[in-house]
């Protein structure tokens, strides 16, 4: 087992390695002037000089993705010398030196995403500022999803050619096929503004809103409503239709009919045999659209103004801030190694056939 686990780090460092250097070199070779965008369009050439040697603008492009990975890097190397773009500066990475001499520093560190060209915020602040919006409101899709899916898909199974099952393979269908952003505008106007009496939702609103009498922010959770069921259509009716098939698979087996010979209820051969093995393929699909909800809410987020990592990506990418989008990107690429690892260690634990 741990052989298993020590190969699927490996292989996720190396996808995330693969990742950040497709980041950099997609968004440093787009055409624009970093240093203007920091300074303003009439800054003085002496301060965009100064700008470029920080930053190393002023060096190959190779040797910039060398000092974006020694910012990214959680041990990375510092010169002592001023002049240097790898001088270090205590207040732009926050490490401790674990080897100083009067040359170089071997700093320890967080991983450094650089500031924002517009706000000169750290990117790491701005990012764990939204994540936790972007990550509440994919678990509540998930939630949703993983829960009604696998109840209606057993229903499905159990009811197999019956009207029932007819009417939710059509609207599982219907739900694949239909665009986020399309279900997002119908809902926004129809459950938030057409019915907004009836209903009690907004259009728009975040998970934070600033109180109306100035006494500070507060957690609106019926903000959550409108965007968590929009995100969670999509991924509800593929869990529907896999938990459905894997069912009426599982309940063809032989060792099913044999435990229903035996004399056990309908409801202790679905519960005590059948519903285990049929959600196995089931578990890793909702990982996968787990990460791929914490990656994929940008739609979702613009069209209901819920300040997540999608809201910062967009609003980055108008005005042309690229340390926030190549940090967003890289946050997402480790989310979906994380999560992506994690399964398949639950995955190793319930089968160990995986493991060979």
């Amino acid at each position: 087992m741990l052989a298993f686990v020590i190969r699927r780090l490996i292989y996720g460092f190396f996808v995330l390695f693969g990742v950040l250097t497709l980041v950099f070199f997609i968004f440093n070779i787009l055409p624009g002037d970093p240093a203007r965008m920091m300074l303003g369009q009439r800054a003085d050439q002496a301060a965009i000089d100064e700008i470029n040697r920080e930053l190393g603008l002023d060096q190959s492009i190779f040797y910039q993705y060398g000092l974006y990975l020694n910012d990214l890097s959680p041990v990375s190397y510092h010169s002592t010398v001023e002049s240097d773009a790898s001088f270090y500066q205590e207040e732009k990475y926050d490490g401790t030196a674990v080897i100083s001499t009067s040359r170089f520093l071997i700093v320890l560190k967080a991983p450094y995403l650089r500031k924002s060209y517009q706000s000169k915020k750290k990117v790491s602040s701005i990012l764990i500022e939204s994540l936790p919006e972007t990550a509440v409101l994919a678990l509540a899709s998930i939630f949703i999803a993983s829960v009604l899916g696998i109840l209606l898909g057993v229903l499905s199974a159990l009811y197999k050619d019956g009207w029932l099952d007819k009417v939710l393979l059509l609207l599982a269908t219907s739900g694949m096929a239909l665009p986020s952003f399309f279900v997002g505008i119908i809902f926004a106007w129809l459950f938030g503004y057409v019915w907004s009496d009836w209903t009690g939702l907004n259009m728009s609103g975040s998970l934070y809103e600033v109180d109306d009498l100035g006494r500070g922010e507060y957690v609106n959770w019926t903000n959550l409503i409108l965007p968590a069921v929009t995100l969670g259509i999509r991924p509800l009716s593929v869990v529907l239709q896999l938990s459905r098939n894997s069912m009426l698979e599982v309940l063809s087996m032989d060792y099913v009919r044999t435990a229903r010979a035996k004399g056990l209820t309908i409801r202790s051969t679905l519960f005590g045999h059948a519903l285990k093995n049929a959600l196995n393929p089931v578990v890793t699909t909702i990982s996968g659209m787990f990460a791929s909800l914490m990656a994929g809410a940008v739609f979702v987020e613009i069209i209901f103004s819920w300040k997540g990592i999608g809201w910062e990506i967009v609003n980055a990418l108008e005005k042309y801030d690229l340390p926030i989008v190549m940090g967003a990107v890289l946050i997402i690429a480790v989310i979906f190694v994380v999560v992506n690892i994690l399964v398949d260690i639950l995955y190793g634990v319930l089968d160990p056939r995986v493991r060979v």
